[in-house]
């Protein structure tokens, strides 16, 4: 595989470059004084940010988009061998590589590199620990993998040795990193489409594991099942976390607050206790917290220091994200898309004060929604008033063998309140005649379903 040479900036070009992660990775090599193109399929407000920075970004990918003159190519796993732009680079033997490969040499330049891992939560807890390593004028470098307020943006140039970010396990691109130290948040069944199974995703992250040096430190949680399969090869110091059992640093005298906000004890194994209040909901973020805390720690960071970034963090985009309100309805946007993710968020709009609570999910990918087909009936069926909007197809296409109504009705047989309504109209129309005063309505999944929420508040 081609090389970098981060001392010596070449011309390299991102085919997809409007993506979350690509672009804070053309931003960076930007920095480092590398000269910057690429393409996407239309103009964003990502896209302008990068064209404001002086990246040329072509609209429409087509052959004629690629010169002779790259150095390298960068592009994502969204991008298929029979995309124009890919197999013109294959024409002319441009040396090219996939985005996770970009990421694994860029941390090579780092001293203390970071990867937050799990099926579940890896943006928030790249978020809190950024927050947390930003409080400490640890000035690090942060790619995450959704918009922060904090750094204006995904991602965060910095000039220390310290590199944090997401490490995603879906086409085992985490394999690619070269991380320090890690934090695995939790393990599993998703992105089955490439994983063959849980077996397969548990053995996945184990390599991950395995890739830590000596030197190194893995954060994990002690709750996932049989932690020792995962865990038994790995060099680096282990450090578990959680709240049901004996861990490393463990959560305890755990409340919530009139609005959901947890606050919390953390005892560690020394015998340590520190009080510790959270801005965001849900006890799923107890134990992204407790992960960050811990990497914290484990970097020389102060309980007090930790305590204040922690305070200052109060979400990312799209993570129990409060819109705003229609008709005196207050409207949340969460990302979740899994059955796992959909349980935390219910969970926590429970302690979130309000009278009715209205859910409009929308399926991402029609292989997870198949493969997880009873998971996400079962747990759906708990949402107290629930819309099924279409599948969002991302990556894929229409099979014909399973669809939103078939989901909503398997949701009813299990004693849920599932309606299925087609078009994003229809049910911003739904919500505006049936939602009242003091009224939550959640907006769910990974797609546009944000739109809905946008919409009903503007």
């Amino acid at each position: 595989m081609y090389k970098i040479n981060f001392n010596k900036p070449e011309k390299a070009y991102f085919i997809g470059i409007g993506g979350i992660s690509m672009s804070g990775l053309a931003l960076l090599l930007k920095d480092r004084g590398f000269e910057i193109e690429g393409s996407d399929i239309k103009e964003s407000d990502v896209t302008k940010k990068l064209e404001a920075a002086g990246i040329h970004i072509n609209y429409g990918q087509v052959a004629e988009n690629i010169k002779d003159n790259y150095d390298f190519v960068v592009y994502t796993a969204a991008i298929h061998p029979d995309n124009p732009e890919f197999k013109r680079c294959k024409e002319l033997n441009l040396p090219m590589m996939e985005r996770a490969s970009l990421v694994g040499q860029i941390m090579k330049n780092y001293d203390h590199a970071i990867g937050v891992s799990g099926t579940h939560g890896k943006t928030t807890t790249t978020s809190m620990l950024s927050f947390i390593f930003l409080e400490a004028d640890l000035d690090p470098t942060i790619s995450v993998g959704g918009l922060l307020d904090r750094i204006d943006g995904n991602i965060r140039i910095g000039h220390s040795g310290n590199f944090i970010t997401e490490a995603c396990e879906y086409t085992n691109s985490f394999l690619k990193f070269f991380p320090t130290s890690a934090i695995i948040l939790n393990v599993d069944a998703d992105h089955l489409d490439f994983f063959k199974d849980l077996d397969d995703i548990r053995n996945s992250f184990k390599q991950f594991a395995d890739l830590l040096p000596e030197d190194g430190n893995l954060v994990i949680n002690g709750e996932i099942p049989q932690l020792q399969d995962i865990t038994k090869d790995c060099k680096a110091r282990i450090v578990t976390f959680g709240i049901n059992g004996d861990f490393d640093f463990k959560a305890e005298n755990l409340t919530f607050d009139s609005e959901g906000h947890p606050d919390f004890t953390v005892v560690e194994k020394d015998g340590t206790k520190t009080c510790y209040h959270l801005n965001v909901v849900g006890i799923h973020n107890v134990y992204n917290a407790l992960s960050a805390i811990a990497m914290a720690v484990l970097s020389g960071v102060s309980h007090d220091v930790i305590q204040k970034g922690l305070m200052g963090y109060s979400g990312t985009h799209r993570r129990f994200e409060v819109l705003g309100k229609f008709n005196d309805v207050t409207v949340v946007d969460d990302y979740a898309h899994h059955p796992t993710e959909i349980l935390a968020t219910l969970t926590a709009a429970e302690k979130y004060p309000h009278n009715k609570l209205w859910v409009v999910f929308q399926p991402h990918t029609y292989s997870r929604t198949k493969a997880l087909f009873e998971e996400f009936s079962e747990v759906l069926s708990k949402a107290e008033n629930l819309i099924v909007a279409d599948i969002y197809a991302a990556r894929e296409k229409d099979p014909g063998d399973i669809s939103s109504k078939m989901l909503a009705d398997n949701i009813n047989k299990k004693g849920g309140n599932a309606t299925y309504l087609p078009s994003f109209d229809e049910i911003k129309k739904y919500f505006e005649k049936n939602c009242e005063k003091n009224d939550l309505l959640i907006t769910m999944g990974a797609g546009n379903v944000v739109d809905i929420g946008n919409d009903l508040v503007k």
